[in-house]
């Protein structure tokens, strides 16, 4: 599966869009890594446990999208993009999204 944030893939053509296709996850904060994170906001630098768990979000979003685009035919994906919304306290949902499309190469 190509994924792309573009519209276009060097190379490629797009042959068929099949449409709109995505893949999201909740996530709740851990005590343990707010902890954590609080004692980062005093001494300064990255929140890794924040990082760790936005990436691991990420990623299964991203995997779930593309498994709704194998189920529809699409061999790739294109205008990637990812939104976040809070769910409700300590909760958020992250969201990838795009169009699946058929693409050949040129």
């Amino acid at each position: 599966m190509i994924l792309a944030s573009c519209e276009n893939i060097g190379g490629k053509r797009v042959v068929k869009t099949i449409g709109l296709v995505k893949g999201n996850t909740v996530r709740a904060r851990h005590i343990g890594r707010d902890i954590a994170a609080a004692l980062r906001g005093i001494i300064g630098g990255e929140v890794s446990e924040y990082t760790k768990l936005i990436a691991e979000s990420r990623e299964q979003a991203i995997d779930r999208m593309v498994e709704d685009a194998k189920t529809q035919g699409a061999n790739a994906i294109i205008m990637i993009r990812f939104t976040t919304s809070e769910i409700m306290k300590g909760a958020s949902e992250l969201l990838a999204y795009g169009t699946a499309v058929v693409v050949q190469d040129e």
